[in-house]
């Protein structure tokens, strides 16, 4: 366990500093001008989301970047993030790198932004489609999920009978969410029909979803309220 934190906060840091290099990049190649940037999490608070912005201000720092940083104020706060894109748009941020709560909500104020000659980059969640950004710094959350499947299937007594709860982020069906609950069925042997549709299975060993907003209190509760 300790191996794998320290890869994920290694991680994390990376991803936002490399995607901060290219913001400065794409910005220098057209001005000598000081380049402003912002980062959008989906919280604050989220321990994954504390880290990607310990690397994105150690990466601003490093880039001579001007970084703003915005966050949700619980998972799924798609109007927060609207107004922090729009805030980026109208201080002249040359890029953003955001971690959209609702890949498909975001989608026409990221679009605005790419519009007005920012370079948007996703972090973590992918956008739907995947082009609305101009980049994307991810995990594969579907294989990463079936890779987890597969173990959980290979590891306990009998798979048969198992009992399968499953926590989502939030109502939305947001990409990460699908791409992760699926893998993870299709890896434990169980067929997942749409892909994109959370909940459609009709395996009896599902004994069903609830959603977490993110954070601590909410996985507890989603899991009292499965069991």
């Amino acid at each position: 366990m300790v191996m794998k934190s320290a890869f994920t906060h290694t991680l994390k840091l990376a991803s936002a500093a490399s995607a901060l290099a290219l913001i400065t990049g794409a910005a220098q190649a057209a001005s000598h001008e000081p380049v402003g940037a912002c980062l959008i999490t989906k919280t604050d608070t989220n321990p994954f989301f504390v880290k990607m912005k310990e690397g994105a201000l150690k990466g601003a720092e490093e880039n001579g970047i001007e970084l703003q940083t915005f966050a949700g104020k619980i998972d799924g706060d798609v109007e927060t993030q609207v107004a922090a894109v729009e805030t980026c748009i109208a201080s002249g941020a040359k890029g953003i790198l955001i971690t959209p709560s609702d890949s498909r909500a975001l989608a026409p104020v990221i679009g605005q932004a790419r519009d007005a000659g920012l370079l948007v980059i996703a972090l973590d969640t992918p956008f739907e489609p995947a082009d609305v950004a101009d980049a994307t710094f991810a995990t594969d959350n579907f294989k990463a999920g079936e890779l987890i499947g597969q173990w959980a299937a290979a590891t306990i007594d009998d798979p048969a009978n198992a009992r399968i709860a499953l926590l989502d982020l939030n109502p939305s069906e947001v990409s990460v969410d699908y791409l992760r609950d699926g893998g993870f069925l299709q890896g434990f042997g169980i067929d997942i029909k749409d892909p994109t549709d959370i909940g459609d299975e009709d395996d009896d060993r599902i004994i069903g979803h609830d959603v977490t907003n993110g954070n601590a209190d909410g996985g507890r509760t989603a899991m009292e309220n499965l069991m």
